[in-house]
């Protein structure tokens, strides 16, 4: 199944406090039992990597419970069910959701500064009552597309310059990923081999003891590298007598073109349009960060008295 979001989560929640205190970590596992959730559901994780997605949403449902005054938060991990949740679970409600919860004057105020913080003076209010996913996740989606835009622009620009501009953005990526050398040194090796099939080579440290061979094609969208430019570069390699070289592309590369790389006997690495982009907003190449946002939690240890 699924994995239920937030909202979906409330009742589940709530009704495993109802037995006394209860661990955070306890009722995510609990519950994980209760609804059958396979080994992948259990373990995904956000996209941040420090917690699961599972694990998230129980933690907002009971948030949002405790805000509404269903539940209280005991110590340090722990809470329980409160009497007002009580009630509420005798009511036999057929979901708790954050329209059920609209009923408690404390959920209310709650939603109403959190809008207010949200919105500012823009003056659009954010549906509680429709709303699926955590502020979590909704936060991680907007950087996904924030991101996913960025790459797109990245690439168009690429496109755009001249060809050298190409090979002196691999070089640059390359060094900022901890490749050896200078750019001074890299960019003098770039460009001096491209008679003899490749566009240029690069230490992979700094001694030089080992070196990558470049091949770049700046290919205009949906027009992919095929097999032959992949047969054509092995064969550059095999003249140089270089064990490994890296193709990259601002197109993408055909299936037979991936099957060609992957069983020829030298290690070619292929890195295509968005592979490319990826990398340079990891290393900021071609873009630089603009704001920073901290996500903050409760210090549990500085309450735990």
């Amino acid at each position: 199944m699924a994995i239920p979001d937030y909202q979906s989560l409330m009742l589940p929640v709530l009704k495993i406090s109802a037995n006394g205190e209860i661990r955070i970590g306890q009722a995510v596992d609990e519950l994980a039992n209760k609804l059958d959730l396979t080994q992948d559901e259990r373990t995904e994780l956000l996209p941040s990597g420090k917690q699961t997605l599972f694990s998230n949403r129980v933690h907002w449902a009971k948030t949002y419970l405790n805000k509404a005054g269903l539940v209280e938060i005991t110590r340090r991990g722990h809470f329980k069910i409160t009497p007002r949740g009580r009630e509420a679970l005798q009511s036999n409600p057929p979901q708790i959701d954050n329209q059920f919860l609209s009923q408690y004057e404390e959920f209310n105020q709650f939603r109403e500064k959190t809008n207010s913080t949200e919105t500012g003076n823009s003056g659009e209010s954010v549906s509680f009552d429709d709303q699926k996913q955590t502020p979590d996740e909704i936060m991680r989606e907007a950087y996904r597309k924030i991101e996913a835009s960025l790459a797109q622009d990245l690439l168009d620009r690429i496109r755009k310059a001249p060809p050298d501009f190409f090979e002196r953005l691999i070089v640059t990526l390359l060094l900022s990923m901890g490749y050896g050398g200078t750019e001074a040194e890299a960019g003098k090796a770039l460009g001096q081999s491209g008679d003899n099939g490749v566009d240029g080579v690069i230490d992979q440290d700094a001694l030089g003891l080992d070196r990558v061979y470049i091949q770049a094609k700046r290919y205009a969208e949906g027009n992919s590298v095929g097999a032959g430019a992949i047969r054509d570069f092995f064969g550059s390699l095999d003249r140089h007598k270089a064990t490994k070289g890296l193709f990259v592309t601002t197109s993408t590369f055909s299936l037979s073109a991936k099957e060609t790389a992957e069983f020829l006997s030298k290690r070619i690495v292929l890195i295509d349009n968005l592979q490319l982009a990826k990398l340079m907003i990891r290393y900021n190449v071609g873009c630089r960060i603009e704001d920073t946002i901290h996500i903050r939690k409760v210090d549990e240890e500085f309450f735990d008295v």
